[in-house]
């Protein structure tokens, strides 16, 4: 836009510079040409009364004397054959003013012929001739015209420069748009835009940070409904533990540890709804301590329905992924829970999660089931009868750290579902 902009002041100055400039070059040198004639002009005419009245020597001293100073030939030609200052051939124009009594101005190829015809010698009619060179025609033209053009050349380099600051001004603005729109498209809810420019960029601009202001809103508002629907399962939750409690022996106290977890899982959800950032960018957590846990947990009901659990961790030490240690933990127990179900008791699967080159980690979920159903790649959508959420939020979270999730067969022909997961993204300094 910037370059368009210039490119069209160019063109506009060019057109108004060529009006301009070339007519005042063609009245330049039309200038010249009759000052240099009027000049020429001026000395045949001072000699018109000498001519007519002074005697033979006083004449022939001031045409000589005006034939000196002239720029050039000047010549009189008298009515007997006497030439008198500049010695050239008589003309046609002299021979027609000799027998016209004519004064008349004639166009050369080599110049301007002036002649004047003066009437009442005693001798008969005698002929003043000044002769306009054409370098005197046009003398000094060629330089008023670099001079003109030098000008123009200066005055479109001007503009062009004005053009460009102007074009900076339009366009930083609509750049700075853009900018902001791009960082709040890569979820930045904190990015404004800077009310500047002409009155139409500053509305954009307004309208901008308005809507910014407002998905803000909106997404409090959801959380704040997330929050208060996580709430309500307190009071089921509250109900099953006293239910355990009631009871005795070791399944009293393994239901109420479960119960226990999931009330912890429940105030995390919570807490995560009602104070989550707009942006995590920064987002780190050790992948192999999640997934021990994770997959520790679900071993418990693993066992009690005859499935066999195979656990591969290939990590020394720490893993860290560009995840949330909660986001991670729920797309674990997403993967984990579609085992459970969709596949029918005594389905073995395993949990492997292995370093992925360039930093992250490569998580898989494998089983022995009858396969993944195509229904379940779509968020929203299962054949199971359950909210179809599970895999979207395993998707999402790899997604967060830059990875992606794969969806294949297993070499026993059950379900495998691979999640790619990002190295942490390094914090800006402080």
């Amino acid at each position: 836009m910037r370059r368009r902009l210039t490119l069209l002041v160019a063109a506009t100055m060019c057109l108004a510079l060529l009006a301009f400039v070339v007519p005042l070059a063609l009245l330049l040198r039309t200038v010249a040409q009759d000052r240099a004639t009027a000049t020429a002009g001026a000395d045949a005419q001072s000699l018109v009364s000498l001519v007519g009245t002074a005697d033979p020597d006083t004449l022939r001293f001031s045409v000589e004397h005006m034939a000196a100073r002239a720029r050039g030939p000047l010549t009189v030609y008298l009515a007997d054959g006497t030439v008198l200052g500049t010695r050239t051939p008589r003309t046609s124009a002299v021979r027609l003013a000799a027998l016209a009594g004519v004064s008349r101005t004639v166009d050369r190829a080599d110049g301007r012929e002036i002649v004047v015809a003066v009437l009442g010698r005693p001798d008969g009619t005698a002929v003043i001739r000044a002769f306009v060179p054409a370098a005197e025609l046009t003398r000094g033209v060629v330089r008023a015209w670099l001079v003109l053009a030098a000008l123009g050349v200066a005055l479109l380099l001007l503009g062009l420069l004005v053009a460009d600051r102007l074009s900076r001004a339009l366009v930083s603005p609509i750049t700075e748009l853009s900018a902001v729109s791009h960082r709040l498209a890569g979820a930045d809810l904190t990015a404004r835009a800077r009310p500047d420019g002409p009155p139409e960029l500053r509305e954009v601009a307004g309208a901008l940070n308005h809507l910014a202001d407002r998905i803000q809103d909106l997404l409090r508002e959801e959380r704040e409904q997330v929050a208060d629907l996580s709430h309500r399962l307190r009071a089921p939750l509250t109900s099953l533990r006293l239910e355990a409690e009631s009871l005795s022996g070791t399944d009293a106290v393994r239901i109420a540890a479960r119960v226990d977890a999931m009330e912890r899982a429940v105030t995390g959800l919570i807490s995560q709804a009602r104070h989550q950032r707009e942006t995590d960018t920064y987002a780190e957590c050790d992948a192999a301590c999640a997934v021990r846990e994770r997959v520790a947990f679900w071993t418990v009901l693993a066992e009690d329905t005859g499935r066999g659990v195979t656990l591969d961790v290939t990590a020394d030490g720490t893993l860290p992924v560009g995840v949330p240690a909660d986001e991670l933990a729920a797309a674990v127990d997403a993967l984990l829970g579609n085992v459970f179900a969709h596949t029918p008791d005594g389905t073995a699967f395993s949990v492997a999660l292995v370093p992925r080159a360039g930093g992250g980690a490569l998580l898989t979920v494998a089983d022995d089931g009858p396969g993944l159903s195509a229904d379940l790649a779509r968020r929203g959508a299962s054949a199971g009868g359950s909210t179809g959420l599970g895999l979207d939020i395993a998707r999402r979270a790899a997604r967060s750290s830059g990875g992606r999730m794969d969806l294949s067969s297993g070499p026993a022909g059950g379900a495998r579902v691979t999640l790619e997961l990002g190295p942490p993204t390094p914090a800006p300094p402080p």
